[in-house]
């Protein structure tokens, strides 16, 4: 496979990535907002984006029992995951 088109595949995963991180950003910033997550917008954000912040959630406890740091540590765990995905996948193709 051309290194080309690796470099497209590998783009397109970035660009998915990055996508989800903005979704994860305004999903977090729609809390500051009252009643922002029962919006139509709030709504479909939840069901995308909860699902992932829940296990980090269930492991690191909010500080003092206000402040929720487990989105940041999402989208960090998010930007590893997106380049070990791009790792495997760059050399899985360099292989054919």
């Amino acid at each position: 496979m051309s290194e080309e088109t690796i470099f497209s595949i590998q783009q397109y995963i970035r660009q998915v990535g990055t996508i989800y991180q903005y979704l994860v950003i305004a999903y977090v910033l729609l809390s500051w907002l009252p009643s922002a997550r029962e919006s139509f917008i709030g709504e479909i954000l939840g069901k995308l984006v909860e699902p992932y912040l829940t296990p980090f959630r269930r492991i690191i406890p909010p500080i003092a029992g206000m402040i929720d740091i487990s989105p940041i540590v999402a989208l960090l765990a998010l930007q590893f995951v997106i380049a070990g995905i791009n790792t495997v996948v760059g050399y899985i193709l360099r292989l054919f």
